[in-house]
């Protein structure tokens, strides 16, 4: 019997992908309304208003004994510490690149990231590339040398939220399927609360929160960093559960191409002639393993590590 959904269920599947992708591409948007408030204290309201958040929409699925049964898990638990610990990481880094103007240079680990999950398949699960693989893995070690040479500098933002997002989609591979996207983000935010409440008490008796000291629209912007974390989150559930993975996975290149023109054309960020060369080959790469993804989904089934 076939695998494929019915057309249906494609086509709101890929209506969820384009929510949860486009949404996720102008969150520099969102980050930059919120300055002043500094990268820190963003990311700490994110985490404690996400928790409240995740909070209510388990009341509201009744998903409850989900979250009970995945606290009594103990392994699943100290995977979600583990992914928390990542995905604070990466949060941070990509809020200090919205907020410093660094939007390219955070487009770039976006779509680097494709690629470094192949590489975590290499060295952490000890798969076999395929040649078209390696081709692409080669491009990109060329790109990120080119890409060196423009910045003037190892491009350490793309290849923070790069590592931290491939290594968390691979953690969140090993909790399975047994842990909803909604039990998932509550438990990880959960873990991280106790830091960011710290960080908020010391930014407040130290230089002062600007959450209800600058005006009543960036105090609701601040307010609804819960709603604005977790709803993207959800529609990309619902698009994983109704489309192909090949579908899934070219939908997220959106993601960091939103970023890329956002800071190209509306920041202005510098562009030389060897920032293109180097994301030219990215993308070189990129195309490469999508042709890849499609030749390997058509013969018989190999060993691969999917899209994070």
């Amino acid at each position: 019997m076939s695998s494929t959904p019915p057309p249906q269920k494609q086509g709101t599947g890929l209506l969820f992908a384009v929510g949860a992708y486009g949404l996720w591409g102008i969150l520099p948007v969102f980050f930059l309304a919120l300055m002043p408030a500094s990268p820190v204290e963003i990311v700490a309201a994110r985490i404690l208003l996400s928790l409240v958040f995740c909070f209510v929409l388990i009341a509201i699925t009744r998903s409850g004994l989900a979250f009970a049964a995945t606290l009594r898990d103990r392994r699943s638990m100290l995977l979600l510490a583990l992914a928390g610990v990542l995905i604070l990481t990466n949060w941070l880094t990509y809020v200090f690149a919205a907020t410093t103007g660094h939007v390219v240079e955070a487009a770039l680990g976006y779509f680097l990231n494709p690629i470094v999950t192949v590489l975590l398949g290499v060295f952490l699960l000890r798969e076999r590339l395929r040649p078209l693989q390696w081709t692409a893995i080669g491009l990109s070690a060329v790109a990120a040398l080119v890409l060196a040479i423009g910045y003037g500098s190892v491009p350490w933002i793309a290849l923070i939220l790069a590592f931290s997002f491939g290594i968390y989609g691979l953690v969140k591979k090993q909790v399975g399927p047994r842990v909803d996207a909604i039990t998932g983000l509550t438990i990880e935010t959960m873990w991280l609360s106790p830091l960011a409440l710290a960080a908020l008490i010391v930014i407040g008796v130290t230089t002062g929160l600007t959450t209800g000291t600058v005006s009543a629209w960036h105090t609701a912007l601040m307010l609804s960093a819960g709603v604005v974390t977790a709803v993207p989150l959800l529609f990309f559930a619902a698009a994983a559960r109704r489309l192909k993975l090949t579908v899934l996975g070219l939908s997220q290149y959106l993601a960091p191409l939103l970023q890329f023109l956002f800071g190209v054309i509306a920041l202005h960020e510098d562009m030389p002639f060897e920032r293109w060369v180097g994301f030219g080959l990215v993308w070189v790469a990129l195309l490469i393993l999508t042709i890849d993804m499609f030749t390997a989904g058509r013969g018989p089934r190999r060993s691969a590590l999917e899209p994070a």
